[in-house]
């Protein structure tokens, strides 16, 4: 990735006044390692691309974080924490403790899911490699993004699968909703007869921007 790719994406982002505001209150929230991430910020880039309302089609705003507490009683908490603190927002900001996905997620899913190290290492495992995206910010307001895979395929409105823990059926309802929603994407089929060797997550860098 480039300093000009991440400055765009982040230009991108913000145009999504949704995601500039959940931004500047999470840091309040007073959780570890939390990223906003998936569709708020990849599919208000595909609006902005499309020329559509940033907010379009977006149907809620993820909120990881990561906590080594694993009962749901914790994790409520602090869900009943944001839904106080995003109030005003008037939109759905799902926020979800990564260190337990891997509780629930065979349950959801139908394959078992080992437990997650870190809040990136859960958007690693993401159905798509072009939803791998993440922002946060400090209480100075210095954002840090997370893109693993660059983002070359996201500005080309391409989806290209990630068959490291989601299965073939995950990635195909979830592009065929994407496709209805954003005509101009153009939609890689699932691989076939693919090694585990060969789907390993990439080793991942991070970027630092202010805004």
């Amino acid at each position: 990735m480039t300093t000009n790719d991440e400055q765009l994406f982040l230009t991108y982002v913000h145009k999504n006044p949704i995601n500039g505001q959940i931004l500047q209150l999470a840091p309040l929230l007073g959780v570890s390692d939390w990223w906003l991430t998936a569709g708020a910020l990849f599919q208000t880039v595909w609006n902005v691309l499309e020329g559509k309302d940033p907010r379009a089609g977006i149907r809620d705003y993820d909120l990881f974080y990561f906590d080594e507490d694993t009962t749901y009683e914790a994790e409520n908490a602090v869900i009943l924490r944001a839904r106080q603190l995003f109030k005003d927002l008037g939109v759905d900001v799902e926020v979800r403790n990564e260190a337990r996905v891997h509780l629930w997620y065979e349950d959801h899913f139908g394959v078992p899911a080992i437990p997650f190290t870190s809040t990136t290492d859960a958007i690693d495992h993401f159905a798509a490699k072009t939803c791998c995206f993440a922002v946060t910010s400090d209480k100075a307001g210095v954002l840090t993004t997370y893109a693993p895979h660059g983002y070359e395929d996201l500005f080309a409105r391409k989806i290209v699968s990630n068959p490291v823990l989601a299965p073939q059926d995950v990635y195909e309802t979830k592009t065929k909703r994407w496709s209805a929603e954003w005509p101009s994407l153009t939609v890689l089929p699932w691989p076939a007869d693919r090694s585990f060797e060969e789907v390993l997550v990439p080793t991942a860098t991070t970027g630092g921007s202010q805004s």
